[in-house]
């Protein structure tokens, strides 16, 4: 890992695969906090692991709101506490209850196109034989009808 105390905004963005946009609409999020030299944005390590985080929660599920609440609640302390771990858990348990039904969910739609392809399937083979069929009834009808006689 990097030892580096400070970063740029595109040092971040190029780091996270983000856009430069994206790490400046987490500051106006309030999720982080980059001091200002002039027009420049320096960020801390403490920024680099909040955006690590973002991100993180972004692909649990985490809204942006649940991701402040719970840095504002780590914030009240330095080391975090008792309330902000018991709401992390509870919103954990939350968001896996959520993940089993969209699973529950998946499942009960690929059951249900399973059965419309099945009998889609059936239509589709009953169709091409009844075709099949009047293609040969045609063909022996072609066959039995008497063949015009030329005469000369």
């Amino acid at each position: 890992m990097d030892i580096k105390k400070t970063y740029s905004i595109s040092e971040l963005a190029k780091e996270f695969d983000v856009t430069t946009r994206s790490v400046r609409f987490y500051e106006d999020q309030g999720l982080l906090h980059p001091t200002r030299r002039g027009q420049t944005r320096i960020f801390s390590s403490k920024d680099r692991v909040r955006l690590k985080l973002i991100l993180r929660g972004k692909r649990m599920g985490f809204s942006l709101s649940e991701t402040k609440e719970l840095f504002d609640l780590w914030d009240e302390t330095l080391s975090g506490n008792e309330k902000q771990l018991l709401l992390m858990l509870n919103t954990l348990a939350n968001k896996r209850a959520q993940l089993e039904q969209q699973k529950n969910d998946i499942a009960q739609a690929e059951m249900e196109m399973d059965t419309a392809e099945a009998r889609c399937r059936e239509a589709l083979a009953d169709l091409q034989k009844k075709k099949r069929e009047q293609t040969k009834i045609q063909k022996a009808q072609i066959k039995e009808e008497p063949q015009p006689v030329e005469q000369k």
